[in-house]
């Protein structure tokens, strides 16, 4: 006969069987060594050659001059693909892999987080110093199409660019011996570059491989199923009567949205002087001009992408809007009426003064947001081969999308502003405009050109 007493005893010791069964599957599923998939991402089809190939339905258009230059039936500009899905898999995992930083404490994704659009949600990036960077982290949506990459398009390409942001002090503070210390010594990663580099000399990891391997997972990022896809491929009721409304402001003349921001990129590739201003306290940032010495080129940036613009607040190269509202307000208050006194910039010929009506601004923002597509977004992993908890320090928290054991760090904690709100657009005032009359030096709906301004090559 069980009596209390006993039954109180059978119940502990079944709880703790239970927690021993349960622990014991915990160490098992630990143990199971991670695998590299050999499945291309979704998107992309596997060649014969045993490289993935991106497919979707741009593919059927042409393109004047091949640029992808013209209606909504457009095909896109050319990309870069060619990767098997190991080295993808494997970008993947170094992608939010905190053993990537100095500290080990930063992977790539702290400042490029799924959740917020593969941005962080800040006007400026929390670096390894604990102090704000100088330039906001862009999206990486799409980056397989650009050829330029970084604000002032100092990089040819993502093996170039990712090089910045690892070695950087003040970012993620590495250096290239003691990553690829790292990394070698690290058995899962020694077979896990083994399988997505059968080819490779038996010296050990190298730089180039981590490179190649985080451009390859970069490439996988595409966002080109969005309401407005769907609506440009004939689909005439994937956009509402107020997007549409958007899509034909952003689209005309007046506007002039889609001279820089070109469907169905939604970016010409171009580095243009805008006269954003920057943030209370902060010097005039030159930008472009600083990577190739020229004057004409002060102040500018590189047009970014809008897709999954609603998802990667707040805007422009320093984060100075924080909503869609006051950012496309920025456009209506007229040409150069941001520019500090004293500077001189050679605004692009496509910024003049629309003298949009507050109806038109807000219908330019729901457009914007039927551009946003993250359903080919890949799974954060569970646990990455340096047994360092997945990215490490976050700009996210409590979102469900995060991986396991990834929390902001307290530490900095004074040093991170919570990310911005999304205000809804009513709620929004934007800067109220002088009277064009009373704007020294411009004439209403006058627009002075300027040249457009690629990269200068070898200047």
């Amino acid at each position: 006969m069980i009596n209390a007493t006993n039954a109180r005893g059978l119940t502990a010791t079944l709880a703790w069987i239970t927690a021993l069964i349960t622990a014991s599957g915990s160490a098992v599923a630990a143990a199971e060594p991670i695998r590299l998939s050999e499945r291309c991402p979704p998107g992309f089809a596997l060649s014969a050659t045993g490289t993935c190939e991106l497919r979707h339905l741009y593919q059927l258009y042409d393109s004047l001059q091949g640029r992808g230059v013209g209606g909504t039936r457009t095909a896109l500009p050319a990309h870069r693909d060619g990767f098997t899905p190991r080295e993808i898999d494997l970008g993947r995992h170094l992608f939010f892999d905190p053993v990537l930083s100095g500290d080990g404490r930063r992977s790539c994704a702290s400042c490029h987080h799924p959740a917020l659009g593969y941005s962080d949600g800040r006007a400026r990036p929390v670096g390894a110093a604990g102090t704000p960077l100088r330039r906001s982290a862009p999206t990486l949506w799409n980056v397989a199409f650009l050829t330029r990459l970084f604000w002032d398009a100092r990089a040819e390409s993502l093996e170039e660019q990712v090089q910045g942001p690892l070695y950087a002090p003040q970012e993620m503070g590495n250096t290239p011996p003691r990553l690829l210390a790292a990394l070698r010594g690290n058995a899962t990663y020694r077979r896990l570059f083994r399988e997505a580099y059968p080819a490779a000399e038996a010296d050990g990891i190298t730089a180039a491989q981590v490179y190649r391997a985080l451009a390859a997972f970069q490439t996988s990022l595409i966002s080109l199923n969005s309401r407005y896809d769907r609506y440009a491929h004939g689909d005439h009721d994937a956009l509402t009567e107020q997007e549409v409304a958007g899509l034909n402001v952003f689209r005309s003349f007046v506007a002039r949205c889609a001279e820089c921001h070109t469907p169905p990129l939604f970016t010409n590739q171009q580095v243009a002087v805008i006269g954003t201003p920057e943030p209370d306290g902060v010097p005039l940032d030159v930008g472009a001009e600083a990577v190739w010495n020229s004057p004409k080129m002060k102040g500018g940036f590189k047009v970014p992408t809008l897709r999954n613009i609603a998802t990667t607040a707040p805007y422009m190269h320093s984060g100075r809007f924080t909503d869609l509202r006051e950012a496309v307000a920025f456009y209506n208050g007229g040409r150069g009426h941001a520019v500090p006194e004293g500077e001189e910039l050679h605004i692009h010929w496509h910024i003049w003064e629309p003298d949009l009506r507050d109806e038109e601004l807000d219908r330019l923002v729901d457009f914007l947001g039927a551009l946003t597509d993250e359903s080919f977004s890949p799974p954060i992993p569970d646990r990455v081969p340096s047994g360092l908890a997945p990215i490490g320090v976050s700009p996210v928290s409590g979102v469900t999308r995060s991986g396991p054991g990834e929390a902001t760090d307290p530490a900095l904690a004074d040093a991170i502003a919570p990310p911005p709100a999304h205000v809804p657009p009513s709620t929004v005032s934007h800067r109220a405009r002088r009277p064009t009359s009373e704007r020294p030096g411009r004439t209403a709906r006058q627009a002075v050109p300027e040249a457009s301004l690629h990269p200068p090559h070898g200047e």
